[in-house]
């Protein structure tokens, strides 16, 4: 007898235990979120009046604006990592190549830590103009500075993986190494999270927004991180002896892109930017109107920023820098009307200060991607306003 009521007990448990797991599937009749957006989001976006833009802001004077807005930008950011004491840089390994030095080294880019990242020098007398080289995001995490220069004495899967993400999405050139051969120095670091940069347990890309989390309360934004460590890395470009610091640039493709904006935006050492596949305005992203789209994350999100500056305007403090945009007609996480206003808002500013030669926006016909065409164009771009 006790061993039927046993069994039955059992079986109970073993129901239950289905039914609760079948819950999480489970919908209710009434609802306040539909395709990952609440139901209102229209009037929240309607609510964005981006008031410190340049345009809607009282000030009048650019010089004032752009420090004030770069002002609210930092702030919102967070607090920086603490400053690196010293760099105390070691030179990993090196290897000479088709007409430049590719060296893997290891220096301290905050006090909290030291990051691994590739330099390519030109052989010849320098100084050098620079590139800092911003790798993509491309959901895949387990390498990010081998994404833009071809890495060497690494693991075989290391090298294998860089080729063919390099194939996949750069038309089969590592544009690091392609910068180098026309007489750039290259730089190219790992972002948090990425390649050397990553878990102990191993990739997980679901672990990152929980990470991102997690780091919000310790009262600092993951994002954020990303953005103060391309400008510290740009300032530890800046202080070597085979650089320029007149002549620094920033390039990068998709999250690269997005980073390459940021830092020109909030450095003052970047001379030019170039950005591939990565510009929009908030209320065209922020929507399901147009099927798959480019989605608010951990990887550009910097709390209650958006109550102030959308993403043009942020762009629009690095005026009137040179910089090169260029998006794809067929790229389906930036669609074609939230890239041409972004860029229509831009515009406006150069304009303003008289700068509009300076800054060049594209459309091309094609999909998210960066190949040999779009490196030739930010090569020329860069050679324009560095060489």
């Amino acid at each position: 007898m006790l061993q039927v009521i046993y069994k039955r007990t059992l079986l109970l448990v073993l129901v239950l235990a289905v039914s609760f797991v079948n819950v999480n599937g489970q919908k209710r009749k009434s609802y306040e979120f539909y395709k990952d957006f609440p139901v209102y989001a229209d009037k929240l976006l309607a609510d964005l009046k981006y008031p410190l833009a340049w345009g809607n802001s009282n000030e009048t004077d650019f010089g004032k604006w752009k420090d004030t807005a770069r002002k609210k930008v930092f702030e919102c950011m967070m607090t920086p990592p603490t400053v690196a004491k010293s760099y105390d840089i070691k030179i990993l390994s090196e290897e000479h190549r088709d007409g430049y030095v590719a060296r893997k080294i290891e220096f301290n880019l905050s006090d909290y830590y030291r990051v691994k990242a590739y330099l390519l020098i030109p052989d010849g007398k320098g100084p050098f103009p620079a590139i800092n080289l911003l790798h993509d995001h491309g959901a895949h995490l387990f390498i990010g500075k081998e994404k833009m220069i071809m890495p060497f004495d690494e693991d075989s899967s290391v090298i294998e993986d860089a080729r063919q993400w390099c194939d996949k999405l750069y038309g089969g050139q590592f544009f690091g190494d392609y910068l180098a051969k026309n007489g750039y120095v290259v730089f190219s670091t790992d972002a948090p999270l990425w390649g050397e940069r990553g878990r102990a347990e191993g990739v997980d890309r679901k672990k990152y927004d929980i990470i991102a989390g997690n780091m919000m309360m310790y009262g600092r934004n993951l994002c954020a991180f990303m953005t103060y460590d391309d400008i510290a890395s740009t300032d530890f470009l800046a202080s070597l002896n085979v650089v320029d610091s007149d002549r620094i640039g920033c390039i990068g493709f998709s999250m690269g892109a997005y980073r390459s904006w940021m830092l020109a935006a909030l450095s003052e050492k970047i001379a030019a930017c170039a950005s591939v596949c990565w510009m929009v305005t908030t209320d065209v992203q922020m929507t399901w109107k147009y099927g798959r789209k480019e989605n608010g994350g951990f990887a550009n999100c910097i709390p209650s920023l958006r109550q102030y500056l959308d993403y043009p305007h942020i762009a629009s403090i690095a005026c009137p820098k040179p910089m090169l945009f260029i998006n794809g007609l067929n790229d389906k996480l930036f669609p074609v009307p939230g890239v041409k206003k972004a860029y229509a808002i831009m515009h406006d500013v150069w304009n303003s200060q008289k700068a509009g030669d300076r800054l060049v926006t594209e459309l091309r016909d094609i999909t998210h991607s960066c190949g040999i065409e779009e490196q030739k164009s930010v090569l020329d771009f860069m050679n324009k306003f560095l060489k």
